[in-house]
């Protein structure tokens, strides 16, 4: 008898790919569209309807079972309500990961099982074997940055169709299938209401008032800005402040409501070796401190030579621009083990 597969649909072709694939490799598939988010925004609408359609469209093409799971109200608790008030604290969340934890591999996999399926499966570019997450052969596409916080029980279950693929090939065997999605463009901006920046969605759900642009190494107020929320280590554009050489955030305080700059891209504010973990989770037992490890500190960033001593990371090199609120993502070769939230 064949293994039952909840795929998730998301109407993009990626996850159409990867349900085409296993239907080919003879699961019995059901597709799913798991409705996070439905809120529109003052002048742009939340294209989940459309999003929906071409899932459905994508699930007759194929000849198999389709259905919608509702999690719009966990979403929000989970992913949502974290995100503001990691913002609101002065941190960089990432909701993306933050749904992959609580949802993806945790909510959509428990109401599968419930529902008597053997396997999830996404569209995820990733791939595991026996509950170990691994890169997936397009290095550059490779979305295990996302997933490190995803556990190895949850793995155990979890089918990633299109980890031995590249992101052209994907869009080829779209193409000779003929699938609906084949020509549609990948979606950019915040993860759950498709091109909406971020900035514009803040505003709709927190309260942000003017606060001053201060320089770090004078204390002179150079300017004003619209709420500290917006800013984050590293930031150059969007200050509005002076000519001649750029200024870049270099810190803010949340409780002063003031943001600081310096022209030093030196800045020691900038630049860290030692970067402390709060949150660790790993996938299948910590690394020992002797491991030849590398880190990833933002998706598509360059993996960098790293020592884990309890909770404190140390890179060989400094790297610009670590953001508490980010996430440290730690590989041993390809494999990747797990990691931290940067914790200042």
């Amino acid at each position: 008898m064949a293994k039952r597969v909840f795929v998730g649909m998301s109407g993009g072709v990626d996850s159409s790919v990867a349900a085409a694939l296993l239907v080919e490799q003879g699961y019995d598939v059901t597709g799913v569209y798991m409705k996070n988010w439905s809120q529109d925004l003052p002048g742009m609408e939340c294209p989940w309807r459309e999003d929906l359609a071409d899932a459905k469209r994508v699930a007759v093409q194929l000849g198999i079972d389709f259905e919608v799971f509702d999690f719009q109200r966990e979403y929000k608790q989970k992913v949502v309500d974290y995100m503001l008030d990691e913002y609101e604290e002065g941190r960089t969340p990432n909701p993306d990961i933050m749904c992959n934890q609580e949802v993806k591999f945790r909510l959509f996999l428990d109401v599968a099982l419930e529902k008597g399926a053997d396997f999830i499966a996404t569209g995820h570019y990733a791939r595991t074997e026996h509950g170990v997450l691994m890169m997936a052969k397009d290095r550059v596409k490779d979305q295990t940055y996302f997933l490190y916080r995803v556990t190895h029980a949850a793995l155990r279950r979890t089918l990633f169709p299109l980890g031995n693929y590249t992101k052209p090939e994907v869009r080829e065997m779209a193409k000779t299938r003929g699938l609906w999605t084949a020509r549609k463009k990948e979606s950019m901006g915040v993860c759950f209401v498709g091109n909406v920046g971020m900035r514009e969605f803040l505003s709709e759900y927190v309260t942000t008032k003017p606060g001053d642009i201060v320089d770090r190494k004078t204390g002179a107020i150079l300017g004003r800005h619209d709420g500290a929320i917006f800013y984050t280590l590293g930031q150059r554009h969007g200050l509005e402040i002076g000519g001649g050489l750029p200024y870049y955030v270099v810190g803010k305080d949340m409780n002063r409501n003031e943001v600081y700059v310096s022209r030093n891209i030196n800045d020691d504010a900038m630049w860290q070796t030692a970067i402390p973990l709060a949150n660790l989770h790993w996938i299948h037992g910590a690394p020992n401190e002797a491991d030849v490890l590398r880190v990833r500190l933002r998706h598509r960033g360059e993996l960098k030579l790293c020592q884990l001593r309890g909770t404190e990371l140390f890179l060989t090199e400094p790297e610009r621009a670590v953001a508490p609120g980010q996430s440290a993502v730690i590989y041993a070769g390809g494999v990747c083990l797990g990691g931290g939230i940067v914790a200042r």
